[in-house]
């Protein structure tokens, strides 16, 4: 028998507690690879390339206060600025309130926002045809397959932030990676339908030559409504996201808390089997030592089983997380990244963190079962 044959024997000698102590550690490593790939999408994750020559410019106190639509014109004529369009979010409600109806709609012009959204992929006729139809929408592809939604359905919104229902026809459905799960229509239905709403919009969608314009085009463009009464605040898309992340809370420290609090639980589940899996052989370990076993390799036999059964849990778990992450993609919850999947890293990661763990909570054990007397342990009964 070979001394890997050996660890494996030993770790699985109790199966009944191997198996609930590998399902402990799966259930946590499946939080903590869930929470890390959270954390990627949400402040790691750069999103397309596309993305990073985009600036959001919305009102200085809140996306709630809606900014004059003739600032439009005077952000385009900027150095640097090659595109911009105004957006509002809708915010209504389709069927019903339930989470898998969510998804977010745009008030926009059809005339340029491809421009600006280079990175959305439609065929040429539908983006006509949506141009040319004041109801009409653009979907995302995800989005469609979800509703089973085609080319000529009717769509129905219930206005919430609006008081009104817009009946939109689909016109074009496009594709991009990754998927946004978004609805985008005519500015122009919605201030025909809201008279209060003429001329406004929520935020200027703003497209640049290059990356290294962003932060100088930034500053101009709050530089120029500084002392109007609608200030403005802008910033590259990935901040624009943060910065609504940050409205839900400290959405950091709650990620952090939780992967330690993970941590610290699989650490106390791990060194409890140990201690015990590990004083029950006490009696083993002295006639190990009798055959020759010096006290450094009977330390690495004990932490090899600990570390195999730990690591076994985090392979499960991150299996888990992987497939789990890929049903939310398929079917995004309000307020998580779309992109969100489970990386080399971070399995590598959560791999690591298991052998650390299973490393840890049986180093003290062991280390006092390779330093114990021989003949007392020959004597120890349990």
């Amino acid at each position: 028998m070979t001394l890997a044959q050996f660890v494996a024997k030993n770790a699985f000698r109790n199966r009944r507690r191997s198996v609930l102590t590998i399902l402990s550690i799966t259930f946590s490593l499946l939080l903590l690879t869930v929470m890390m790939s959270i954390w990627r999408g949400f402040y790691i994750d750069q999103g397309a390339p596309d993305s990073a020559l985009r600036i959001m410019t919305r009102h200085r106190v809140s996306l709630a206060f809606f900014l004059p639509a003739y600032y439009r014109n005077k952000i385009r004529v900027l150095p640097g600025v090659t595109h911009v369009v105004a957006m509002t979010r809708f915010g209504g409600k389709y069927k019903d309130d339930r989470p898998e109806n969510f998804f977010a709609q745009f008030a926009t012009d059809p005339s340029e926002y491809m421009e600006v959204a280079a990175d959305k992929i439609v065929p040429a006729e539908q983006v006509k045809a949506w141009q040319q139809d004041r109801t009409g929408c653009l979907v995302d592809q995800a989005l469609a397959s979800k509703h089973h939604w085609k080319i000529g359905d009717r769509v129905v919104l219930l206005g919430n932030i609006f008081p009104t229902n817009l009946e939109l026809t689909i016109r074009g459905i496009y594709s991009m990676d990754p998927p946004n799960n978004s609805l985008y229509f005519h500015a122009k239905y919605l201030e025909e339908s809201i008279g209060w709403f003429k001329d406004k919009a929520g935020f200027y969608f703003i497209r640049v030559n290059s990356p290294s314009d962003v932060a100088r085009v930034s500053r101009e463009i709050d530089d120029v409504f500084h002392n109007l009464p609608e200030p403005t605040k802008s910033e590259s898309e990935k901040a624009f996201q943060l910065d609504f992340i940050a409205t839900l809370g400290n959405v950091k420290a709650f990620i952090l808390g939780i992967c330690g609090a993970v941590v610290f639980a699989i650490l106390i589940v791990c060194a409890n089997t140990m201690a015990l899996s590990i004083r029950e052989r006490t009696r083993e370990a002295a006639v190990l030592r009798t055959l020759g076993f010096t006290r450094a390799r009977l330390l690495s036999l004990c932490l090899a089983e600990s570390v195999t059964v730990a690591v076994l849990g985090g392979v499960v778990g991150v299996f888990l997380a992987t497939a789990l992450l890929y049903l939310i993609g398929k079917s995004p919850l309000p307020g998580l990244p779309t992109a969100m999947k489970v990386t080399v890293p971070i399995t590598l990661l959560s791999l690591a963190a298991a052998a650390l763990v299973g490393l840890l909570s049986a180093l003290v054990p062991a280390y006092n079962a390779s330093r114990s007397d021989i003949v007392e342990g020959l004597r120890h009964i349990g």
